[in-house]
């Protein structure tokens, strides 16, 4: 199983230097898990640079995977994650949801590297 975090989806929406890295990942829909907190920021982040007919196109993308929600207890984990590596509320979500998939998080943010089940690149 996959999940890739918000700055993967918006280097492979933009076809940059990483896309090829999360192309696997975001490609194997059969084993791909969204987490609701990457739609609300890649919408967000398409829609204020690209506008929302774009955006929206790129959500229904996203839809390929299975969405996950952030039920309590991967609230709850995420609490403990961002308390425990210092990342922020959204970076901890995506990662909670990673590990109650027992998925592999694809990403690019710095705030990830060097942590377990994270395949990490840096950015280009």
């Amino acid at each position: 199983m996959n999940v890739v975090d918000s700055s993967g989806w918006l280097e492979y929406f933009a076809d940059g230097e990483n896309a090829s890295f999360f192309a696997p990942a975001i490609e194997d829909t059969e084993n791909l898990i969204v987490p609701v907190i990457c739609i609300y920021e890649v919408f967000k982040r398409l829609m204020t640079q690209r506008g929302e007919n774009i955006a929206l196109v790129s959500i229904g993308d996203m839809h390929r995977g299975k969405i996950a929600d952030t039920t309590a207890p991967i609230a709850l984990q995420a609490a403990k994650l961002s308390t425990e590596l210092k990342i922020a509320m959204a970076d901890s979500i995506i990662l909670a949801t990673a590990r109650a998939y027992e998925a592999t998080l694809w990403t690019q943010d710095g705030d990830f590297e060097g942590i377990d089940g994270v395949e990490y690149i840096k950015k280009g």
